[in-house]
């Protein structure tokens, strides 16, 4: 069997919203990075008074299109 994981990374795989670190912890980004991704639109956050959470479904979604953007085929530059 492999290293359990910290008690830490469990809880937060369970929880329904989720801090910008802890969203970091899970797309293995840093806090800077959420936030950038949440300020160009590409997360979209939950708003609870002055917090910002990301749900789990919304990194599904972030990750999702992000496979599938990198599965689709680039163009050649020389096919200009």
């Amino acid at each position: 069997m492999g290293d359990p994981q910290p008690l830490r990374e469990v809880v937060a795989a369970d929880r329904l919203l989720l801090t910008p670190e802890e969203a970091g912890e899970v797309l293995r980004v840093g806090r800077t990075t959420v936030y950038a991704l949440m300020k160009s639109g590409e997360l979209r956050p939950v708003h609870i008074g002055r917090s910002c959470r990301i749900s789990q479904a919304e990194l599904d979604r972030y990750v999702r299109r992000l496979e599938a953007s990198s599965s689709r085929p680039q163009p050649s530059p020389d096919a200009a």
